[in-house]
């Protein structure tokens, strides 16, 4: 029996990283994508294919670029014939001030953000089968979090989630799609904020801490399971109470 395939968009780390570690546990085969970091994306695929005896396989594609996805989902069906669920990860931020950040940054984070997960949403359901899941990752920024400092990323992740329950709707009834807006999370981009904004912002959470990337994803592979079959178009929040 074949077994199921994953795609993670930005899966070289953080909540990328961490959902391939799930998946791979589980027993799915993983496709790991990178942009940037092709060290860290090898080092997880060694790490799985060893631990776990799955089949890994890395490749890099920027997400907003039409031609490297389909290069992409190319290289993964010529492979395994099909996908199975596809979790759309991949994002930027630029944390520029209202008054700091360019056009090109603007425009930049709303062609990975947005535009790439349509891109890869659009190319990657071609061939999966009746049954599949894609899971969105967004954020709290664009459901409750008001924050002028990284409007771009706000606007972007508030296209992901209606981008979500569009393609919930254009997928019917083959397809689920769900998102997941996460607040707050451990991961290394967020290790360097000051230490005093880390304890006000805890503070603010009722569980008083920033979420693991296992706790996120945990909630990606329950939706993208059969636990989950009736689930489908919704935004689950995950930031431990805010």
């Amino acid at each position: 029996m074949l077994k199921k395939v994953v795609l993670v968009t930005g899966s070289s780390s953080g909540i990328g990283r961490a959902t391939i570690l799930k998946f791979a546990k589980e027993g799915y085969d993983v496709v790991i994508n990178y942009h940037h970091n092709e060290a860290s994306a090898n080092a997880l695929k060694e790490m799985v294919e060893k631990q776990y005896n799955i089949d890994a396989m890395v490749i890099k594609a920027d997400v907003s670029s039409e031609d490297e996805v389909k290069t992409m989902i190319k290289t993964i069906v010529d492979k395994y014939s099909k996908l199975d669920v596809l979790v759309n990860n991949a994002g930027i931020v630029f944390d520029r001030s209202f008054e700091e950040i360019t056009v090109e940054e603007f425009k930049r984070t709303l062609d990975v953000d947005v535009l790439g997960t349509f891109i890869v949403s659009r190319e990657a359901s071609k061939y999966m089968p009746n049954g599949s899941a894609i899971v969105n990752v967004s954020s709290t920024n664009g459901t409750k979090t008001i924050s002028p400092e990284c409007l771009d990323y706000n606007i972007a992740k508030i296209g992901v989630q209606s981008l979500t329950r569009d393609l919930a709707y254009q997928f019917r009834p083959n397809i689920r799609v769900n998102a997941i807006a996460p607040g707050w999370v451990d991961t290394k981009m967020n290790k360097d904020l000051p230490k005093d904004y880390i304890e006000s912002e805890n503070e603010k959470i009722y569980l008083s801490r920033f979420a693991k990337p296992e706790e996120i994803a945990n909630t990606i592979f329950f939706l993208a399971s059969e636990e989950a079959s009736y689930i489908n178009g919704e935004i689950i929040n995950i930031d431990g109470g805010y």
